[in-house]
């Protein structure tokens, strides 16, 4: 149920212009190539503190994590919140691994090290997951974002989502990740406005209610139990989970490494309590039992009335538009720079290749949209993108183990493709309803049981493989990287 149909049909369109002229009004007319890539002013300066950890946390705070909040408060009551907003803690794993990345190996992005330390082919095959995830993050946030425009298929759906990517494309073309950091800033606020107004006006009845809980038969034992799994699961997968993501990783560049630290985590606070504010509004879902469908995101504020339906289309674009411009900046710097892993200064070329990358990403990202008139294909690649967390699991080990100084491409190899086989097996699981996987793995209760089971023995097994193959190569005498004091390896 969305507003097609309604005699309300236009007003998402003001709310959209409304927030076009601001972004338009607050992104630069042009940029260099240090501003399209690094993030710095016209003048050179970099990012600072509160800035920075603005710009990531609310890079992060993406339309489908909103909506996946609300969904999961529902499925377990408060636990499910909480569970999601613990992912915000992968931005202190990876501010702590860049930090050491920079400050001993010198090394200026996640390429440059991956690079020197494993050899050029880890690195092609790593910017290969990168691309995968780059592009997931088109399509998911821009269906999120459209809902609000009209029924899935519709024109209206569609008209949105066309609008919505080209003012994003337009911008980003213009400053790359100098633009996408400035509109962070922007979204932030109009984020935490939006949050406040959406707490004032959902939380009474919450309270009023009593939170969901075992007591008051709102939740069931089984619920509690999935939550307590699933946040279990959050917390082992942010190991990992923030080094295949650029939207994050590029951030960690653009200013001096104890500054990035501290933004970092500024930035899982900020985000972490964002995502957990929202998730609110699965709460007042189960108190009022309010169907999620075709999900909470959509089915609370048009339960409530137009106003908080204008008021949640206006967060799923801030929240969608910072993800986006994110992910077309690092499309551009992913093209131009990391898959040649070059360590010299950004031209003009890296930047007209960047910005022809962007048209690429814009057009093949939003292609899945069209599985809706495939019967059975939608749900098949939403839920494959839920997979990718387990599948790269395999990415802690080589970024939080880089110190190990025999850990060579043997290594790099043995610790991911253990994680991507598992990865491949539960989506077949999943998708085909294949029992590839044995009850035996699963560890907590509920829908998340497996999953946590996976992840918990699969990063045992990478970690391990990782270190096998650093005594093989110390036995064989195959350490490939001279040793230096500021250096890994």
């Amino acid at each position: 149920m969305t507003l097609a149909g309604s005699s309300w049909l236009l007003l998402p369109w003001l709310v959209f212009l409304a927030y076009a002229v601001l972004v338009l009004r607050t992104t630069p007319a042009r940029s260099g190539p240090m501003a399209f890539f690094g993030g710095h002013s016209l003048a050179g300066g970099a990012p600072g503190i509160w800035l920075l950890g603005a710009s990531a946390a609310v890079s992060w705070v993406m339309a489908k994590s909103v909506d996946n909040a609300m969904n999961l408060t529902v499925a377990f009551g408060w636990w499910g919140g909480i569970g999601y907003a613990a992912y915000w803690l992968a931005f202190v794993v990876v501010a702590v691994a860049v930090y050491f990345i920079r400050t001993r190996g010198g090394d200026t992005s996640l390429a440059a090290f991956l690079g020197r330390k494993y050899g050029l082919p880890a690195t092609r095959l790593f910017l290969i997951v990168i691309g995968i995830r780059l592009f997931n993050e088109v399509w998911s946030n821009t269906k999120v974002a459209a809902l609000y425009f009209g029924d899935e298929g519709s024109a209206g759906y569609w008209l949105a989502a066309l609008s919505f990517t080209g003012l994003t494309l337009y911008y980003s073309q213009r400053g790359g990740l100098r633009s996408s950091i400035v509109t962070d800033a922007l979204q932030m606020i109009m984020i935490a406005l939006l949050l406040l107004i959406t707490l004032t006006v959902l939380a009474p009845s919450v309270a009023g209610s009593g939170l969901p809980s075992v007591a008051n038969g709102s939740l069931t034992p089984d619920m509690v139990a999935g939550g307590i799994t699933f946040f279990a699961l959050a917390l082992v997968q942010t190991l990992s989970y923030g080094f295949h993501d650029p939207v994050l990783t590029d951030r960690a560049f653009v200013s001096p490494p104890l500054k990035m630290v501290a933004s970092f985590v500024l930035a899982a606070l900020l985000g972490g309590a964002l995502i957990a504010g929202f998730s609110v509004a699965g709460l007042y879902a189960l108190v009022n039992d309010i169907a999620p469908t075709p999900s909470v995101a959509v089915a609370v504020p048009m339960a409530i009335g137009l106003g908080m339906t204008l008021l949640f289309n206006a967060v799923m674009l801030a929240s969608a538009g910072s993800t986006l411009d994110s992910t077309f900046a690092s499309t551009a710097k992913f093209t131009a720079r990391d898959w040649r892993v070059t360590r010299t200064a950004p031209t003009i070329h890296d930047q007209s290749r960047g910005r022809r990358a962007m048209w690429v990403i814009a057009l093949l990202g939003n292609l899945p949209l069209l599985s809706f008139y495939i019967d059975g294909v939608g749900p098949a690649v939403i839920a494959a993108t839920t997979i990718s967390g387990t599948a790269i699991m395999g990415l802690a080990p080589i970024f939080l183990l880089a110190w190990v100084r025999p850990a060579s491409t043997l290594s790099f190899h043995l610790a991911l493709w253990p994680g991507v086989v598992i990865g491949v097996l539960l989506a077949l699981q999943k998708l085909a309803d294949l029992p590839t996987i044995p009850d035996w793995v699963s560890i907590g209760a509920g829908s998340y049981a497996q999953t946590l089971g996976i992840n918990v023995w699969g990063l045992g097994l990478c970690t391990g493989m990782f270190l096998t193959g650093a005594v093989v190569d110390q036995l064989r005498g195959r350490n490939r990287y001279p040793v230096h004091s500021n250096s890994f390896s």
